[in-house]
Order: C-alpha cells, then sequence, then structure tokens
C-alpha cells in the first residue's frame, strides 16, 4: 500500500482551510446580526441604513455558510 503524502496533506490543508473560512464566516455573521439589535434588544443597536447593512451581511454570511455545508453534503452523499 503506497500513501502519496503530498496529496493527502492538501487534502488536509485545503479542509483546515475552509473549515477556518466558514468559522470566520459564521462569527462575522453572528456579530452583524448582534448588531442589529435582533434577538435581545441592544441599546446602542444601528438605525436606519446600518441596520440594515448589518442585516444583509449577515444574511449572507450565513448563506455561504449553508452553501459550504450544502456542497460538502453533495460530494459526500451519492446520487
Amino acid at each position: 500500500m503506497n500513501i502519496d503524502w503530498g496529496t493527502l496533506a492538501g487534502v488536509f490543508g485545503v479542509s483546515l482551510g475552509v473549515t477556518v473560512v466558514v468559522v470566520v464566516m459564521f462569527s462575522l455573521g453572528v456579530a452583524a446580526w448582534a448588531r442589529t439589535g435582533h434577538g435581545e434588544p441592544a441599546p446602542e443597536a444601528p438605525r436606519g441604513r446600518h441596520r440594515k447593512v448589518a442585516t444583509a451581511t449577515a444574511v449572507l454570511c450565513f448563506a455561504a455558510c449553508l452553501a459550504v455545508a450544502a456542497y460538502g453534503i453533495d460530494l459526500i452523499v451519492p446520487g
């Protein structure tokens, strides 16, 4: 049995990188969602346009995380 260590290291590197990106995107989404005042009201929550931008940022971050997860499931599940 031969193991191609270069390929194994490449797979490890890509999976580690994607994991870090997903965690950062989710964290940014949670931070943006908190800035909008959703959930528990925040007294310093911005009003107007800033709130809409923060909501859009949170939705985009969560959508990116969902897309990565869906792609991973698509790679794993045959069909």
